[in-house]
C-alpha cells in the first residue's frame, strides 16, 4: 500500500467521521418531525437577560397545586411532566394577588453561590421523593446557570408570569413527590409521561 493511497484513505474516513457527527448533531438539535415537542423556556433559560417562556401546550386548566408564597403571591403548579431524557420539567403561573408592585425575594433562587452570581431565578426550588427519600434540586447547564425561568425581579398587581423549574427524573415508578419553594407553602403534585 502506497503512502498516497494511506493518506487519500485517512482523509476519507475523517471527512466520513465529521460528516456523520454533523448529521447525527442537526438531527438531535430539532430536525425531526416535532413528535418530542419540549417547553419553548428550556433552550431559552442560559439566555443571561432572562428568559420568560411562552404558556405551555398540553397544560390542564385546573392547576395540581397552588402554593401561597409572601406578600399575595400565589404559584400555581400546571403540569410537572417527565420526559425521555431523564428530567422532569414543572411548570406554572406565579401572579401577584396583592395590592400593589412586589418585588420577587432574592430567597427563591436558592442559597448556592454557583446559582445566586446567575441572578434572579427559581432555583431554590426542589422536588423531594419521600419514598425513595431524595431530594432533587434544580439541574443546571454547564455555565452554572440554572434550568428555570430566569430574570423576573418584579410583579405588578394582578399580574401573572409564566415559569417553569427542571429537575432530574425520581425513578419511573415515583410518580408523587412535594414541590417546595422557599417561603411558600409545600404541596404534593403527581408527575405525568
Amino acid at each position: 500500500m502506497s503512502i498516497r493511497f494511506a493518506a487519500q484513505a485517512r482523509r476519507g474516513l475523517v471527512a466520513l467521521t465529521v460528516s456523520t457527527g454533523l448529521a447525527l448533531g442537526v438531527a438531535a438539535c430539532g430536525g425531526g418531525g416535532g413528535e418530542d415537542k419540549k417547553p419553548e423556556g428550556s433552550a431559552s433559560a442560559s439566555r443571561s437577560d432572562g428568559s420568560r417562556p411562552s404558556a405551555q401546550e398540553g397544560q390542564s386548566e385546573e392547576p395540581l397545586a397552588e402554593l401561597k408564597g409572601p406578600n399575595g403571591l400565589l404559584l400555581d403548579v400546571t403540569s410537572a411532566v417527565r420526559d425521555t431524557g431523564g428530567f422532569v420539567t414543572v411548570s406554572g403561573n406565579l401572579k401577584n394577588d396583592g395590592g400593589k408592585l412586589l418585588t420577587i425575594p432574592a430567597q427563591l433562587s436558592g442559597n448556592e453561590t454557583e446559582i445566586i452570581r446567575n441572578g434572579r431565578s427559581f432555583g431554590g426550588a426542589t422536588l423531594v421523593d419521600s419514598k425513595g427519600r431524595k431530594r432533587y434540586y434544580v439541574l443546571r447547564d454547564t455555565d452554572g446557570r440554572p434550568l428555570t425561568t430566569t430574570g423576573v425581579s418584579s410583579i405588578k398587581s394582578g399580574e401573572t408570569v409564566p415559569v417553569f423549574m427542571q429537575f432530574p427524573a425520581p425513578p419511573a415508578d415515583t410518580s408523587e413527590v412535594s414541590f417546595q419553594m422557599p417561603m411558600f407553602a409545600p404541596a404534593d403534585i403527581t408527575i405525568s409521561g
